[in-house]
């Protein structure tokens, strides 16, 4: 029995986490055999580089080090937590994967796209069923970010235009791979993205 792989992708701030909670929740509650997991991060040796990636100075790492980095977690995560979980039929919901990836490392600091995409078909060569972008204003999502006031804001130190082009680079990833991207408005309140999030999900299960 194959499962089924479902990844949150947005801007900082853009509230993907919560949703990604929310949506394991429900899905439990309907009686689904659910992981919910991370990026960076999701097993040990990930959770080791994310430490390394996501604190500290900003200029701590050069694009390609960042994207090295970011493809051995994801290495690690995908063969320890995704791929067995996915095997025995679980449906696995991961906020952020390699999309993620794909701009803030192959875009924000540089047109390293390229490689970024042949580092994942290299090493990973999996993509989500469905992704789900969480889309709002880049100023909302910031200054939702910054107010954690948590350890892990290494890149939200880039500020407000680095979220602008990351925005705009999300949504052109949507319509890149159309075929498994939905885009949801994200400056609703909570609820109503969470009910636009479980409309997208059980079209995917039927």
């Amino acid at each position: 029995m194959s499962g089924l792989f479902l990844t949150f992708e947005g801007i900082d701030g853009s509230g993907k986490s919560t949703q990604a909670r929310l949506l394991a929740e429900h899905l439990t509650a309907q009686g689904h055999d659910v992981v919910l997991t991370r990026e960076p991060g999701g097993s040990a040796g990930a959770e080791e580089i994310r430490a390394l990636v996501l604190q500290g100075d900003p200029d701590r790492w050069s694009a390609e080090t960042e994207i090295l980095l970011f493809t051995a977690a994801r290495r690690d995560h995908m063969e320890r937590t995704i791929l067995p979980a996915l095997a025995d039929g679980k449906i696995v919901i991961c906020d952020r994967f390699a999309d993620s990836t794909r701009m803030y490392q192959g875009l924000s600091r540089g047109d390293l796209r390229t490689t970024v995409d042949q580092l994942h078909q290299l090493m990973i060569g999996r993509e989500p069923d469905l992704t789900v972008l969480i889309d709002m204003d880049p100023e909302t999502g910031l200054s939702r970010a910054l107010s954690r006031n948590g350890t892990e804001e290494r890149f939200e130190t880039f500020g407000t235009a680095l979220q602008k082009q990351m925005r705009a680079g999300f949504l052109a990833l949507a319509e890149e791979f159309k075929s498994r991207f939905v885009v949801l408005n994200g400056d609703q309140k909570m609820d109503a993205v969470a009910n636009d999030v479980r409309a997208a999900v059980e079209a995917a299960l039927s």
